[in-house]
């Protein structure tokens, strides 16, 4: 077995665009297995040094050059890590040459700058959001579905929770969500509850067996993580959501992330709707 291959993530601060950046780069190559090391907050040449020695004492075990994406700002700290012995990818110091000789003067380094270039009122408006997600979570808060930009919808176990809360934090928006039941399934149309709400309503569904995999991770051997119920239950949103015209996203094999900006972009105001 082909051995994993380093990959080290490093930032002067948080380092979610390092991650992002390098893991979508990395997942364009299903068939090499890698080993992640994060090392954020490396905000001093002091740090950037004992970071290359992190990389150049993985050299020492390991038969493959570790990856290093690197979103380090000062150009110090980047020379540091540019001598560690990995493959260094240096995402910033690329992009910010080729900026350079576009706009004609150097940059002004500072660690966190990305994050600080957000409006304070769009900090709060996110806050807000992922309150109103908790409280009208599964069912619950239904007198605030009135404020919701959004209403998910899917049986038990189908995402709604974790893509709610991915979009109120990265969006701002106000996302409720509602579980399809069996009870939902013995009237015809939409329960009562989400009626005056259509416009707002997204479904999500996924595979029976990803369903079940789900379901038995929290209730084993139970007939509601059995693969009979989660085929009959999802066949039963589907055709519910399909007569009352609600886009659905299939959550089998995509991230919240991506769940989510399919989503966003199905709104009004957003692109063109391609579920």
């Amino acid at each position: 077995m082909t051995p994993a291959r380093p990959v080290f993530f490093i930032s002067d601060h948080t380092g979610i665009t390092a991650e992002i950046i390098g893991k979508s780069l990395l997942s364009q190559f299903p068939d090499e297995a890698f080993a992640p090391v994060s090392l954020p907050f490396v905000d001093s040449l002091e740090k950037a040094n004992f970071a290359a020695q992190q990389v150049r004492d993985t050299l020492k075990t390991s038969t493959i050059r570790p990856f290093v994406f690197s979103t380090l700002t000062d150009p110090g700290a980047r020379a540091a890590l540019d001598g560690c012995g990995g493959l260094v990818m240096d995402i910033y110091g690329h992009f910010l040459g080729m900026m350079v000789g576009e706009i004609g003067y150097p940059p002004e380094p500072l660690r966190g700058r990305f994050h600080g270039m957000e409006d304070p009122n769009s900090y709060r408006s996110r806050i807000d959001a992922v309150n109103f997600a908790l409280a009208a979570d599964d069912g619950l808060g239904l007198e605030k579905y009135e404020r919701a930009d959004l209403i998910l919808v899917g049986v038990s176990r189908s995402g709604k929770t974790p893509t709610s809360l991915y979009m109120a934090m990265q969006y701002g928006l106000c996302v409720a969500n509602y579980p399809l039941t069996p009870e939902n399934f013995e009237q015809p149309g939409l329960p009562k509850i989400l009626q005056p709400f259509r416009a707002k309503l997204r479904g999500l569904t996924l595979s029976p067996e990803r369903l079940s995999q789900i379901r038995s991770e929290r209730r084993p051997n139970s007939k509601y993580a059995s693969l009979e119920t989660c085929k009959q239950e999802l066949k039963q949103a589907a055709l519910l959501m399909r007569s009352e015209d609600i886009p659905v996203v299939d959550s089998s094999h995509r991230s919240v992330e991506e769940i989510s900006a399919i989503i966003k972009h199905s709104l009004p105001g957003g692109l063109p709707r391609v579920l």
